[in-house]
């Protein structure tokens, strides 16, 4: 199984997917008190010794960072880990309960039962052996000439997009295909073109001269070899050094995650029959035969110069190299679900090289996950049946409506935004599409073959069951209403191209949402999030996007000249965070989720205010309202990260570390009073330096 899906670029998905005086006695706080069992709040968590104004995050969260322990088997852990843990045993339940029924021959019920106990099966894996990969290999030996090359990379071709995390391009695969709606045609599906081929989790893994990254190769060097050798390969350390080699030209080849955010460079609608012009070296009719693509008139090439240098090494590179990546590709991506030595093999590289974790998660832990991605859907209909009653659905639909109404609002008060663009801006604030809990319409499995000692079958047959879905979606109307999530995920994602949003069930749980908790921690946690989802709608990458999801910059020059100015502001803002000793947080690779953040806050906190009703808010537990509002958000983003894990987010993802998205609450004036915060204290803005976009 592969470790890493396919990660779209957050141009089009973009997702959120982790007092110095005692409260009693704040400046500002009201002498009277109310109690209440519940405030969503953990009040023991927070350190009295640090000031808010000097570090929140660590003022919010000290007390649980100094008492918690990462688990042995996590990179991290936090709130999101928290509510993932809760989702993991509610759907975990249900599926093992699946394993020990008797569900009927074909149901969904059945494929559940059926995957997990495959999965489960250590004494079966280990008879099988390589086994399961003899198809795969005699696949690669038959290869004989570039054109052969050219089908069976084009026979691999997957469309897996994980928006949980939409930062990078990675795959094992040369290239990704991804579909939705065309750039600017919206009424048509397009097939985009994703750059991939490697193993290691970005190119920085390749190039970057950072010394951990340097180890990181060395390391990388030594388990190639020792899977090769485990697999029985001849010269397993010269084909290693090839490999490698192969791989780092990919990377050089590869584009940058900055500039692959950039939608209006992706904009690259290639005619099929120009690809062997414009980007030579690889056979491109028969790859896109083999990928089942021959029938389309035109591609998005997402990364051009990555296609056209990539297409050359299929050339320049000797074939016998390129056969020895495919094996070890199929033998690395398989290895999780090859007996033990293989899968620990993996995991010690992967797992604790790369994200320090030093133990690998229990084989159920393992199991519930991938019957999770590969039969998503099956699994999210009985989750929401059993976890996600109508009536929290109902209270998050009208969380959501209030946000998206103080967003609205404050669109009439922009003085900086001119008519045009407040219109425009109106028109996308009507038609955008909020879906909670779950999809209207499910995937269907029927056609799709699960057994019960077949594991690595029922993965490659669940991906390719899902790529044969995108691909018909080629010749299918667009679908404005599909998810890109099952209920089941913590997190949310916007997506542009549809103007749509979606909320899964499973992170509308407790310490996110609790229908039953203090409206200042509900708008705080999760209103937040909400907020940042729509606030994507009108970023730097909204912006690009009209209320039908066609790329169009709705902006008069004015405007987007002062949303530039703020923006910048931003950059610089998160630009000084050092998150590891040398090591700091770009600013500009993590702009569109920074801006979602200070917008959606913005918005959540009007939304609160808007919640009360011209009333005031009553103090509880010594609290005001507005402290439990951003006591909330900052321990939303409770988080504890490996170095490791910490500097591979670094170079992979376009959010910031968790524990600086905690400090957006500098940029909101209304935590400067609620907190007292002065000039001299570290995270003090003068209100000419906080950034204000919506």
């Amino acid at each position: 199984m592969q470790r890493f899906r396919w990660i779209l670029s957050a141009a089009l998905v973009s997702s959120t997917c982790a007092l110095a005086v005692t409260p009693a006695i704040a400046d500002g706080v009201p002498a009277a008190k109310a109690s209440h069992t519940d405030i969503g709040i953990d009040l023991k968590g927070v350190d009295h010794t640090v000031k808010p104004g000097d570090n929140f995050f660590d003022y919010a969260n000290g007390v649980w960072v100094k008492n918690t322990q990462i688990p042995a088997d996590r990179s991290g852990t936090g709130t999101f880990l928290q509510v993932y843990q809760l989702a993991e045993k509610q759907t975990s339940q249900l599926i093992r309960n699946l394993a020990q029924g008797h569900a009927a021959t074909g149901s969904n019920e059945r494929k559940i039962a059926d995957y997990y106990a495959a999965y489960m099966n250590e004494a079966n894996i280990d008879k099988l052996d390589l086994t399961p990969l003899k198809p795969a290999f005699e696949r690669i030996d038959a290869i004989k000439t570039r054109d052969d090359l050219a089908s069976a990379l084009g026979s691999e071709m997957r469309s897996d997009v994980d928006p949980i995390n939409a930062t990078n391009f990675h795959t094992e695969h040369l290239f990704g295909l991804f579909v939705t709606q065309g750039l600017e045609d919206s009424s048509r599906n397009m097939a985009y073109l994703l750059q991939g081929g490697i193993a290691m989790p970005s190119r920085d893994y390749y190039l970057s001269q950072d010394k951990d990254m340097v180890e990181a190769r060395t390391q990388y060097q030594t388990y190639v070899t020792s899977l090769l050798k485990l697999a029985g390969t001849p010269d397993a350390e010269t084909q290693a050094k090839a490999i490698i080699a192969l791989e780092t030209k990919i990377a050089q080849a590869q584009e940058s995650l900055v500039d692959s955010q950039d939608v209006h460079k992706a904009n690259n609608v290639w005619n099929i029959v120009d690809f062997a012009q414009k980007a030579p070296g690889l056979n491109w009719d028969a790859y896109f035969k083999a990928a089942g693509l021959d029938n389309q008139k035109q591609i998005d090439v997402w990364q051009p110069s990555a296609t056209i240098d990539i297409a050359k090494l299929v050339s320049s590179e000797p074939l016998e190299t390129w056969k020895q990546l495919l094996r070890y590709h199929a033998l690395d991506s398989a290895a999780p679900l090859l007996p033990k030595a293989y899968a620990d093999l993996s995991f010690n590289f992967y797992g604790t090289t790369l994200q320090g974790t030093p133990k690998q998660q229990d084989r159920w832990k393992r199991a519930v996950t991938a019957t999770n991605t590969d039969l998503g859907d099956a699994v999210g209909q009985l989750y929401v049946k059993h976890y996600f009653p109508p009536a929290a659905k109902a209270k998050v639909e009208e969380l959501v409506k209030n946000i998206v109404s103080a967003f609205n609002e404050r669109l009439d008060t922009l003085a900086w935004m001119t008519p045009a663009t407040r219109a425009k801006a109106k028109e996308k604030i009507a038609t955008l599409r909020v879906s909670v809990g779950y999809p209207d319409t499910w995937r269907d499995y029927s056609t799709l073959e699960i057994s019960a000692d077949d594991p690595l079958g029922n993965h490659e047959r669940a991906e390719a069951l899902e790529y044969k879905h995108q691909l018909a979606k080629l010749s299918q109307p667009v679908d404005k209403g599909e998810w890109w999530m099952t209920p089941q995920t913590v997190n949310a994602v916007n997506l542009p191209l549809q103007n749509a949003l979606n909320f899964p069930a499973a992170i509308l749980q407790p310490p996110f949402f609790d229908p039953n908790s203090d409206a200042a921690a509900n708008y705080g946690a999760i209103g937040a999030i909400i907020g940042h989802e729509i606030s994507h709608s009108f970023d730097n990458t909204g912006a690009d996007f009209d209320a039908q999801g066609r790329m169009e910059n709705w902006w008069t020059p004015e405007d987007a000249a002062h949303f530039q100015a703020a923006t910048q502001k931003l950059v610089k803002q998160y630009d000084q965070y050092e998150a590891l000793p040398g090591l700091h947080v770009s600013g500009q690779q993590t702009l569109g989720e920074n801006i979602a953040d200070v917008s959606g806050l913005t918005a959540a906190y009007a939304a609160y205010h808007k919640s009360l009703g011209g009333k005031p808010a009553p103090v509880i537990d010594g609290l005001t309202g507005d402290q439990r509002f951003f006591l909330s958000f900052g321990q939303a983003w409770r988080s504890k990260i490996r170095d490791a894990a910490l500097r591979q987010r670094l170079a992979t993802d376009v959010h910031a570390p968790a524990q600086f998205r905690a400090l957006t609450v500098r940029n909101i004036d209304g935590w400067y009073d609620a907190f007292d915060v002065k000039p001299g204290e570290k995270l003090y803005l003068a209100p000419d330096d906080r950034v204000k976009i919506w």
